[in-house]
């Protein structure tokens, strides 16, 4: 599995926080990995959960990077796949040292054309883009 599917399979699991308790989500993880469909190999398996884990527990710092830079919009107001794009993307800007903005946010608006609306390409690419400016990743 390449780097783009690994992705959108994490997109895939970080959706469900929005649908979960944080109790339940363990048990997400698990039902998540053991499908098939899903990921195929072990080591895509590890790579999946362990991003997925470390991007959950920056939630509260990313949502509150997301709400610094959006003007009439807060993650609350937000559609679930933007968000849920834009949670992923920031964990790459500002986390992941791996990951070079440019790809990161390009890989974003890919998935948020592809899952989201008509015009969330535009909107995940302008938020991502006030964060960008903000300086390098920690």
């Amino acid at each position: 599995m390449g780097r783009r599917e690994q992705r959108e399979q994490i997109f895939k699991l970080l959706f469900r926080v929005e649908f979960n308790s944080p109790e339940d989500m363990p048990e997400q993880v698990k039902l998540f990995l053991e499908d098939k469909e899903t990921v195929v190999y072990e080591k895509d398996a590890v790579y999946i959960s362990g991003k997925f884990e470390k991007i959950r527990e920056k939630l509260p710092e990313i949502d509150r990077l997301i709400n610094d830079n959006t003007e009439g919009w807060d993650t609350t107001r937000m559609g679930k796949v933007e968000l849920t794009v834009l949670r992923l993307a920031v964990y790459e800007l500002r986390f992941d040292e791996d990951i070079p903005d440019s790809v990161a946010i390009n890989e974003a608006v890919e998935i948020a054309k592809t899952y989201g609306q008509e015009n969330s390409g535009g909107f995940v690419n302008a938020i991502l883009g006030r964060i960008v400016k903000l300086g390098d990743k920690d």
